[in-house]
């Protein structure tokens, strides 16, 4: 009896959509009111104190097991939840437990190949042939929602925002399977070095480089950004990045940004922000994201002026991700029997929580990606006075 009270005093403020819950017990209620847009099925009772120690971690962990069915959207239930004031996704009382965080170059190093190090194959079933991993651009033109049209346009957004200058160089934070600096060497003719942490992802980039025969332009380097040492460029982009160096290294981040950028040099930071200040989630941060830490504008914005960058321009791509997750998950679920046979039933559970809930969390206004574009000298003394430059969108 005591339980049910908990639940019904907690859902019933969780959602602006009609939801019908199945109890353990058999017995349903409807939160809201008309026809159920989604319906929740407890298959078993979650503790109370994991609850109460933090809902998305035991929630999230009872989706996984089996323990919690969800019939209808992952997305639009999440979504809902984040939109609703009262919703146990927004109550400090129910996010007591956060973990401890750490990011040690060895730490990082863990924490990056823990994701993205699980198998190549296993990214290309559902990221698009680029094999791209972050927020794609969906230009006007782009009326067919095509993934990889959409991630070669963000790229091409990104160095074109640089005002990139051939024969000049580039570095660039973070380099995924290395789409950015193949593409700036190919189409842009500059000099480019990418790092990862990822062992997978530097594999297969020097793999392409050699393919493509760029090996006198371009470079990958394996190791932690914080070693590169004194060397300089004229460009420097990080897609992706800053939300794995914690809230501890955010300054260090961008000062390093500004120690690798040449007197006048353009940056292109771009990465997830929420606008009501920085947060992690516990759930993320144990099973997808080791590390992650989301930061906040205000947060960003104070450590670019600590780093004595100067913003240029900022723009937010918070749709566009939403989208992005949209394909991603739909690609993920055509291939889920093949995934479920790479790893097991639980890990395809898991997979597609995390995209429907990144999904509702852009969709919800929850979080936010912004692009950065920063200068190292007075406010963009070495770019064109208006933004024209940057929309030749291909």
């Amino acid at each position: 009896m005591l339980e049910k009270t908990f639940y019904n005093t907690m859902l019933k403020r969780s959602f602006n959509i009609p939801v019908k819950v199945v109890f353990w017990d058999g017995k349903s209620k409807l939160y809201g009111e008309g026809e159920p847009q989604v319906t929740v099925v407890f298959n078993k009772k979650i503790p109370l104190h994991e609850i109460t120690n933090n809902a998305s971690l035991a929630f999230g962990e009872a989706y996984m097991r089996g323990d919690l069915e969800i019939h209808g959207s992952i997305q639009k239930l999440i979504e809902s939840a984040y939109e609703s004031a009262d919703s146990f996704m927004k109550s400090s009382k129910f996010r007591h437990l956060m973990p401890h965080q750490k990011h040690t170059e060895q730490q990082s190093a863990e924490d990056v190949q823990s994701h993205y190090d699980i198998g190549n194959d296993f990214y290309r079933l559902w990221l698009d042939p680029s094999m791209t991993y972050s927020c794609a651009y969906f230009t006007p033109k782009n009326k067919n929602n095509d993934l990889e049209a959409a991630q070669l346009a963000k790229v091409h957004h990104i160095l074109q925002k640089l005002d990139p200058q051939p024969g000049k160089t580039l570095l660039d934070i973070g380099c995924g399977w290395g789409t950015l600096i193949l593409t700036a060497a190919k189409e842009y003719n500059l000099r480019v070095t990418g790092i990862t942490l990822s062992e997978e992802q530097y594999k297969l980039v020097q793999q392409k480089i050699n393919e493509l025969g760029l090996q006198n332009q371009a470079e990958v380097l394996l190791e932690d950004y914080r070693e590169l040492g004194d060397r300089q460029y004229d460009y420097v982009t990080s897609v992706g990045m800053f939300e794995h160096v914690g809230k501890e290294n955010l300054g260090q981040y961008f000062r390093d940004v500004a120690k690798y950028m040449k007197p006048d040099g353009v940056a292109l930071i771009h990465g997830i922000t929420r606008q009501q200040g920085g947060a992690t989630n516990a759930w993320l941060n144990k099973y997808i994201f080791p590390g992650g830490y989301l930061p906040g504008l205000q947060e960003i914005v104070g450590e670019i002026e600590g780093a004595n960058l100067q913003i240029t321009d900022m723009e937010t791509l918070r749709r566009h991700y939403q989208r992005t997750l949209e394909i991603w998950d739909q690609n993920f679920n055509a291939h889920r029997e093949e995934v479920a046979k790479m790893f097991d039933e639980q890990f395809v559970r898991m997979w597609d929580l995390y995209l429907n809930a990144c999904a509702a969390s852009f969709e919800s206004g929850n979080i936010d990606v912004v692009q950065y574009l920063l200068t190292n000298g007075p406010s963009g003394r070495s770019l064109p006075m208006t933004r024209g430059y940057m929309l030749n969108e291909k």
